[in-house]
C-alpha cells in the first residue's frame, strides 16, 4: 500500500468527480505519495497543525496511473536518500482502499491512525 495525504474537500470533490487530481498532477506532472513509514513524517513536515486531513491508503496493483518510486521532488530535501511513490496521473478511486480522518494529536503532530492497520 502506499498513502496520500489531502485536505477533506479535495477527497469530497474527488468523490463527487471519479477521479482525484490534486495540482501537484499539473505544476509537477505527479501526485506525491508515501509508503506507511514515510506517511507519518510527511504530516508532520507539511501539514503539521492541520485538522481538516484525510489519509488514503492506495493498492498500487489497482492504479491505472504510472506509479514510480523516486527520490523527493527536492534535491536539497533531506531525505534525499529515501525513494517516495509518485503517481504519474489521477488516482483511480477503486485504487483507493481506505479513506479516513487523519487528526493530529493536542500538540500538533500526526501519528499512524488506528482505523489502518
Amino acid at each position: 500500500m502506499i498513502f496520500h495525504i489531502l485536505k477533506k474537500e479535495e477527497w469530497q470533490r474527488a468523490v463527487e468527480r471519479g477521479y482525484y487530481e490534486p495540482a501537484s498532477l499539473k505544476t509537477e506532472g505527479f501526485v506525491h505519495c508515501s509508503t506507511r513509514e514515510q506517511a507519518p513524517g510527511t504530516a508532520n513536515r507539511y501539514y503539521y497543525g492541520q485538522t481538516d486531513l484525510v489519509l488514503l491508503s492506495i493498492d498500487p496493483s489497482r492504479l491505472t496511473a504510472e506509479l514510480r518510486l523516486e527520490p523527493p521532488a527536492n534535491p536539497h530535501d533531506e531525505r534525499a536518500h529515501e525513494v517516495f511513490p509518485h503517481v504519474y496521473g489521477p488516482i483511480n478511486l477503486d485504487a483507493v482502499r481506505h479513506a479516513v480522518d487523519f487528526a493530529c494529536d493536542s500538540a500538533g503532530s500526526f501519528h499512524w491512525p488506528p482505523a489502518i492497520s
